[in-house]
């Protein structure tokens, strides 16, 4: 039997007055995925909403981050610059320490001189007797009257001045007249052992024999055989250690 308009209009003026009916003709009617829908789209938009609200979250999380890495970064800075100038107090430390060991070895070193010109009998009366250790002006007499003679030139004259201690005295063999060119050194090297056979050999240009000398309280291993080699003594640590083969003059 056809379902007419009048039917229909009559169906839908008891589906207004009856909801309940509205529910089971769409049950009817409507599939189940149908029938679900509004609830899957109210699930899907609190999991959109939860999603949200998830990004907005997370978009503070990371602005936090970022003021706090940013905040870490600045505090790098200042540790890096704090760093930078412990270095350099370091750095000045360092210099001031080095500074102040030069100046403690050259002060080492000027007290050994004066130690060993004031005490020059006590420490050389084995190689020679009436030891003297020259005075500075004394010294400076004798270079001027060598170069005035042309025995030396002004520099090697200089070079004379330049030695630590010189001391005049007799060879206790014959008595002759002889002069000791000493290089002092808290602990003597190769350099001091050859800037004494140097300037012994220019002083015995003069006409009297000199004999080159190293005083301090060591010798280096390095300087021992080079001393032998140029017939140089050894005065350390109270001792006096004649060179092997005998000096010349």
């Amino acid at each position: 039997m056809a379902f007419t308009v009048s039917e229909f209009r009559d169906l839908l003026q008891l589906l207004e007055q009856h909801p309940t009916w509205r529910a089971e003709l769409r049950r009817w009617v409507l599939t189940e995925e149908l029938l679900a829908l509004p609830q899957t789209v109210r699930e899907l938009a609190e999991i959109q909403r939860r999603t949200e609200e998830h990004i907005r979250r997370t978009e503070e999380h990371m602005a936090q981050l970022a003021v706090r890495m940013d905040e870490q970064a600045q505090r790098f800075d200042r540790l890096v610059i704090r760093i930078d100038d412990l270095t350099q107090r370091m750095e000045q430390m360092a210099e001031t320490q080095l500074r102040m060991g030069s100046d403690l070895e050259q002060l080492k070193g000027y007290n050994l001189e004066q130690r060993y010109l004031q005490r020059a009998p006590a420490y050389f009366s084995r190689i020679l007797r009436r030891v003297h250790a020259l005075s500075n002006d004394e010294l400076v007499d004798l270079l001027d009257e060598a170069v005035a003679q042309g025995h030396l030139s002004q520099d090697e004259a200089d070079a004379l001045l330049q030695a630590d201690v010189v001391v005049r005295g007799r060879r206790r063999e014959d008595g002759a007249e002889v002069y000791l060119v000493v290089e002092v050194s808290w602990g003597v090297g190769l350099s001091d052992v050859q800037r004494a056979a140097e300037r012994a050999t220019l002083l015995a240009r003069l006409g009297t024999p000199a004999l080159p000398v190293v005083a301090g309280f060591w010798i280096t291993p390095e300087a021992q055989e080079p001393a032998r080699a140029l017939h140089v003594w050894q005065v350390t640590d109270g001792r006096v250690i004649p060179p092997e083969v005998a000096p010349h003059g």
